[in-house]
């Protein structure tokens, strides 16, 4: 397991994780809650994929995206995406930008 991965579990662990817009309304149409999320998050033994986004609203800094399916506890497959968000070098939660069931 990369260390990534373990930083994000334990944010999520520690309940510092926050959906965006986009994120809630996937998983309103796909049924899910954010416990799956969380629980797919913590399942998760790898990270999928890395995204390196450039946002037009940063100094043309770059950020990682982190792309991971896993199963929740009922095995229901789930598709998630996200950053860790730092503050004063510490990271301070994981913002999913994305969460629905995966394909």
């Amino acid at each position: 397991m990369t260390e990534i991965l373990i930083r994000i579990k334990r944010a999520v662990l520690a309940g510092r994780y926050a959906f965006s817009e986009k994120a809630r309304m996937e998983m309103e149409i796909d049924g899910i809650t954010e416990l799956d999320v969380a629980e797919s998050l913590l399942n998760a033994v790898a990270i999928y994929k890395i995204i390196r986004s450039r946002s037009p609203y940063r100094q043309g800094r770059r950020e990682n995206l982190y792309v991971i399916q896993s199963t929740n506890l009922e095995g229901l497959p789930i598709y998630s995406k996200g950053k860790l968000v730092k503050e004063q070098g510490q990271d301070l939660y994981y913002f999913l930008i994305s969460s629905k069931k995966a394909m």
